[in-house]
């Protein structure tokens, strides 16, 4: 596969495929073990990276893949460079590629599926275990270190890390000792270490006289040293070893016993790369706690690349891979031959038909869909879009619905302060063994209530974002892995959604499907300072793929968006876009949430659909436009206020005065350019929801733009139908004061709204000092 994609195929570009053929090789027995020996259909398994040409190859093998898409390896419609589940056609668990990530989502997998088997509707969940396969390099990622804590203090179970640990990275040899480190941290977190370090081969060899000498040796060598002998091979093996070893008599005779492709053979016969010893390393776990294997194993193992240092992404000449193959034995002509080599096919065959896991096909579930909340939403006077939030899902949490049940909240430490302590309260939180709150025993008053038990249905985590996000994609796939769909929701200070980012994204890349909630945001965040105040998190929410961005304003609109919210993350359509808007909305998503703790008075009763309708589109005409408007101004989020305060204060001497309430720029802006996009291939009648709504308004009109965060969130509104625009956001660290204090300092208030009209009115540009 690696090699056609390379050195065969014809390239466009000339430029390198790749496809690590060493790494592959270094775990072509760990992974033959574990899918033909070990593996069950309901454990789940997320494949190494670099590891995918293998895992391709096994499917390929069982008749799960046809050849050409194997031949399209790294091109175009071919399998993908690392496993994914959206792009690639056979059956992957969880998309890796960013690596560690892939690591960390099995250990939170774990929780999950405790947390469904633990509920009444999800009792007859079949407990597979979560398996991953990891570079030893991985190890250096920090998200693994965070998981490890946080199974840890989730009573981890039925998890497998597999640790291909051929000691060598990218830029070199893995740093001497380093595991004996690592392995005191795994076992300090609960977790079982099985070292599988000698082949039968070597274990055979150690029985012999002077075999304890040998093994001595290997104990001893440098992992530097034995790559560099490992590509040397067996002549040089044998010099080394008489050198250290020699005139030891019994020790001497083991070796000269052996011709130079035996004691190759004997010396790269490490545990990782012996299927019998990985096979029996597997077998002998029989209990449920967290095991990690570490695998020794060779990179590029078996091939005349092994060993080397620069093997990571190096690749077998045309001369070394014809002589591999003749080698391998695999005739020239049968190279896709699945059984080319195999003496006895029929056994084969038969063997192939028995292994369990492959025994059930694809697994690839799924469930009913649940039906979206009717929320009668009664707001107060005044009130912030979080508290809304919260009020409104402590309504749902009231009721006895099915959606009810299957809503899962977590939050990285910081649940109450971001509104979801009305939910828990009423919904307790999730562990295996009832755990009551000690205050409530001693009836110390608390607001919190904080009773652990079975079928609680809050997960705290600790202070990772990362994990956060890796636990929303784990239950964001419930549906597809168990058959039994959950509602994920987690809340974070908007700010730190950036901690998470990689998880986020890896999160949206797989299509798990989830709510998150970023709160409090901006630098309503006022007393908190710069560091809490998020400036570009409505950019991530833009850019992200897989993920819906909103930001209301008012309560009704959070409203409108929860209840579409719930809709939207079951969706599985095919992705034709609606010609109103040109939204693939067909194939659902994730959805994020930016809100804030700044109250603001809300509107009347608006139950209308041209509200509701332009909610859910990302934008409606709060105040709209006559037929002579001048000045537009368009606000996103928690600036609500000062937009409309503004609007009446241009009234009075400019008129026609519009307001235009964004709620997601996200939503106009995917519409808008696919609008564009539809009309360049010929659909003259392709217009987006943002083009309707601003394609009536004079050519002279300015917009001016205001929101709690970057200007470049809606400063693209002009380019639609090519009005000036004067955008007011946030681009700089805030700092401590009142929401007054900052607003005035970044120029979202309205008196700098109502300046940055008055100079276009003036002909003039008067600078004021902003943040």
């Amino acid at each position: 596969m690696i090699h056609n994609a390379n050195h065969i195929r014809p390239k466009a570009d000339g430029i390198k495929v790749g496809g690590h053929q060493a790494s592959s090789a270094s775990m072509v027995s760990i992974m033959t073990a574990l899918y033909f020996t070990a593996l069950r259909p309901e454990d789940r398994v997320a494949v190494k990276p670099h590891a995918s040409p293998v895992f391709h190859a096994m499917q390929y093998l069982m008749g799960n893949l046809s050849r050409e898409p194997m031949e399209k390896f790294r091109g175009y419609g071919g399998v993908q460079s690392y496993p994914s589940r959206t792009k690639d056609v056979d059956d992957v668990d969880f998309s890796t590629g960013s690596v560690g990530l892939g690591v960390g989502i099995t250990a939170l997998a774990s929780l999950v599926q405790d947390f469904i088997a633990a509920k009444e509707w999800g009792r007859d969940t079949r407990l597979g275990r979560m398996i991953a396969l990891v570079g030893d390099a991985e190890m250096d990622e920090g998200n693994v270190y965070e998981v490890l804590q946080e199974g840890w203090k989730n009573e981890l179970r039925n998890t497998w890390w597999i640790i291909d640990y051929n000691r060598q990275s990218l830029d070199g040899i893995v740093r001497e000792g380093l595991f004996e480190r690592i392995e005191k941290i795994f076992e300090a977190f609960g977790w079982d270490v099985v070292r599988v370090k000698y082949g039968v081969l070597q274990r055979a060899a150690f029985g012999e006289p002077g075999g304890d000498k040998l093994r001595d040796w290997i104990d001893g060598c440098p992992n530097a040293e034995y790559a560099a002998l490992t590509y040397q091979g067996g002549a040089v093996w044998r010099s080394r070893l008489m050198d250290d070893l020699g005139d030891q008599g019994d020790v001497s005779a083991l070796i000269d016993r052996r011709s130079d492709s035996e004691l190759a053979a004997l010396m790269e016969n490490l545990g990782g790369n012996c299927v019998d010893s990985m096979a029996e390393a597997f077998a002998a776990i029989e209990h449920d706690r967290p095991t990690c294997f570490l695998a020794y194993t060779i990179k590029g193992w078996g091939t005349p690349i092994a060993g080397h240092k620069d093997n990571h992404g190096g690749l077998m000449t045309k001369a070394q891979m014809a002589g591999w193959q003749e080698h391998m034995g695999v005739p020239e002509g049968q190279e896709w031959e699945p059984f080319a080599a195999v003496e006895d096919v029929a056994g084969l065959r038969d063997f192939l038909s028995r292994v369990p896991f492959f025994s059930r096909g694809t697994r690839r579930y799924s469930d009913e869909k649940l039906p979206s909340p009717k929320i009668e939403f009664s707001a107060d006077r005044e009130i912030s879009t979080q508290a809304a939030f919260g009020k409104m899902l402590d309504e749902v949490a009231k009721s006895d619905s099915d959606l009810a049940a299957r809503i899962m909240t977590t939050s990285p430490d910081v649940t109450g302060t971001t509104g979801l302590g009305a939910f828990v309260n009423r919904r307790k939180l999730f562990a295996r063994k009832a755990e009551d709150d000690a205050f409530i025993k001693h009836r110390i008053p608390s607001t919190a209530k904080w009773n652990f038990a079975p079928d609680g249905q809050h997960i705290e985590l600790g202070i990772a974002e990362m994990n956060l996000f890796l636990l929303l994609g784990a239950a964001g796939l419930s549906h597809s892995l168990w058959g039994k769909r959950v509602i994920p929701i987690g809340t974070v200070y908007d700010p730190f959604v950036h901690r998470g980012l990689d998880a986020l994204n890896y999160a949206c890349y797989q299509d798990a499907r989830f709510i998150i909630v970023g709160t409090p945001s901006g630098v309503t965040l006022a007393p908190e300072g710069g560091a809490h105040q998020s400036v570009g998190t409505p950019l991530t929410g833009m850019a992200q793929d897989g993920l819906a961005s909103f930001e209301p304003a008012f309560a009704d609109e959070v409203a409108v968006i929860f209840e579409w919210a719930i809709d939207y993350l079951q969706r599985d359509g095919q992705g034709d876009p609606d010609e109103r808007t040109w939204l693939r909305d067909e194939t659902g998503g994730s959805v994020y949430l930016r809100l804030t703790t700044k109250p603001l008075e809300q509107p009347i009763s608006r139950a209308d659909h041209g509200f509701r309708q332009g909610t859910i589109d990302g934008a409606y005409w709060l105040r709209k436009p006559g037929p002579n408007c001048s000045v537009v101004i368009a606000y996103q989020g928690a600036v609500a206020d000062e937009a409309i305060a503004a609007a009446g204060m241009i009234g009075e001497y400019r008129r026609d005065v519009a307001v235009l309430a964004v709620t997601s720029a996200d939503r106009l802006n995917a519409g808008w350019t696919a609008a564009t996009r539809e009309r360049a291939r010929g659909n003259p009648m392709a217009i987006s929801h943002i083009e309707t709504l601003l394609g009536g308004l004079p050519s002279y009109c300015t917009l001016v733009t205001v929101l709690d965060g970057h200007p470049a969130t809606l400063s693209w509104l002009g380019s639609v139908a090519g009005h000036r625009t004067v955008p007011h956001g946030v681009e700089h660290f805030g700092q401590t004061g009142t929401i007054d204090d900052l607003s005035r300092h970044f120029l979202i208030d309205r008196h700098a709204i109502v300046e940055s009209v008055s100079e276009l009115t003036a002909g003039s540009r008067v600078r004021r000092v902003g943040g």
